[in-house]
């Protein structure tokens, strides 16, 4: 059955050179590949005003491209999100794009109102790529980083069930690792996962 995917690149670096802009293309082109929509956000291309205090989380945004990434959020089916790990989790700027984009009365309820996720019924793909190895993030570092983005945004909107990858050692892989990187991202595109 044919998904609404919604790929969010979050590297801050808009070049297109990037393994993240690489994996969010192979995961776009076998998503659209299998006949499934795809829309896709560069977050390093936007320019948006940061969240400053809690009464700007708690009201509506109003920034154009803060408001067409919520309708694209809400339009999806299935959310990736590609992002390098810096200092242990999300680039400052993607974790400001998701404080913009996941306020309340768009991911969670409004306050006054019983608790709930609003994005129910909708899945994820969380891509991280880093220079460590992958086992030393999950074995040393415990995957913080990515538990805080799964659980603390994702979850709690209501998202399930929340997949993940996590690519290490990028700067050191050879063609043919970078090549099966690519390959996998574009089969999970295919599968709508």
């Amino acid at each position: 059955m044919a998904k609404n995917i919604l790929v969010l690149n979050g590297h801050p670096d808009p070049r297109g050179e990037r393994l993240c802009a690489a994996l969010a293309n192979a995961y776009g082109r076998g998503a659209s590949s299998a006949g499934h929509q795809v829309r896709r956000i560069d977050v390093g291309a936007l320019d948006f005003p940061l969240v400053r205090t809690t009464d700007e989380f708690m009201s509506e945004a109003a920034h154009p491209a803060i408001l067409e990434a919520q309708q694209a959020l809400r339009w999806a089916d299935h959310l990736v999100i590609v992002h390098p790990l810096w200092l242990g989790g999300p680039p400052a700027l993607f974790k400001g794009f998701l404080e913009q984009v996941f306020r309340y009365g768009v991911a969670l309820s409004p306050p006054g109102a019983p608790p709930s996720g609003l994005l129910k019924g909708k899945s994820a793909r969380v891509v991280v790529t880093m220079g460590m190895p992958a086992m030393i993030f999950r074995v040393v570092f415990g995957a913080n980083g990515l538990k805080s983005l799964e659980k603390g945004v994702l979850w709690i909107s209501g998202f399930k069930p929340i997949r993940h990858a996590i690519i290490g050692e990028v700067e050191t892989a050879g063609p043919r690792t970078r090549r099966r990187w690519l390959a996998a991202m574009e089969r999970h595109g295919a599968a709508g996962t």
